[in-house]
């Protein structure tokens, strides 16, 4: 019978991390797999309950979080309504946040290996702590980018340092969402130990990177750079996917959409090896 239960801990800031746990209790000895969800995201996104329970029913004990500065709130849990938190977001506190979730994974569950999946700029946060944190066994990474200021315009940067915040547009739902300039100041204090390429280099756990080939917001040629960064990672490119594997939000099937039913498949056969 698959359960979930929720866990609550304390996140960066004054913010909390709310976050859930799926599994199977027929299992015993289960795996661990942290979901690390991208830019804009959160746990409930789309398809990623569905997914829980998939790997759930694979013998797998799923965690999956919220970023405490992700912006999405207890009352909220399905849209991102704290603009506030969202803009004070940086990714020390993102890299902070996932290792307080691994510390507690760890800590409940010392005897069982940690996998690592992350989407997209998660798959950023994941490649960094693949590299430098000997508590994770293997890592996935699902249309990762290979560059944290890839998520804004170079153009924007004169701007966002004299007037102290810019704006993204939320593709979904066309809201301009706000960051403020502590981002790139954080980003540009720590380049060194955000640089995801040098972290891809340095992956010495097996490592496998999945990406569809129809990704307008990440390029395939990003997984390819990924790729030639560390060339014991394992690419597997998804025909005709977009960057979040044919989900949507909110996702009401009762299956996975093909593509995301293929990473997957993919991911677990990876998972497996």
């Amino acid at each position: 019978m698959i359960k979930n239960e929720q866990f609550i801990l304390s996140g960066s800031g004054d913010k909390t991390i709310s976050g859930d746990v799926t599994y199977d209790e027929t299992y015993t000895n289960q795996p661990n797999i942290l979901f690390v969800h991208g830019f804009k995201g959160f746990k409930d996104w789309g398809a990623h309950n569905l997914v829980a329970s998939n790997f759930a029913s694979a013998g797998y004990r799923y965690f999956k979080f919220n970023l405490s500065h992700n912006g999405v709130t207890a009352a909220h849990p399905n849209e991102v309504t704290d603009l506030d938190a969202f803009a004070a977001n940086t990714v020390s506190m993102e890299l902070k946040d996932l290792d307080t979730v691994i510390n507690y994974i760890v800590h409940t569950y010392p005897l069982s290996p940690l996998y690592l999946i992350g989407h997209s700029k998660g798959g950023g946060l994941t490649i960094i702590k693949g590299a430098y944190d000997e508590r994770v066994n293997k890592i996935v990474t699902w249309s990762a980018i290979a560059d944290f200021s890839s998520l804004w315009k170079k153009e924007q940067e004169e701007e966002w340092l004299s007037n102290g915040r810019i704006f993204v547009e939320n593709a979904r739902t066309k809201e301009k969402m706000p960051l403020d300039v502590t981002l790139l100041e954080d980003y540009n204090a720590h380049l060194e130990e955000f640089n995801i390429l040098a972290a891809a280099s340095a992956i010495p756990i097996p490592w496998l990177i999945l990406h569809g080939d129809d990704d307008v917001n990440v390029q395939f040629s990003v997984a390819q750079q990924l790729a030639q960064a560390q060339p014991r990672a394992k690419l597997q490119k998804i025909p005709g996917a977009n960057h979040v594997y044919g989900a949507t939000h909110p996702y009401t099937e009762t299956a996975l959409p093909a593509h995301l039913q293929d990473v997957f498949n993919k991911t677990l056969d990876f998972l497996k090896e």
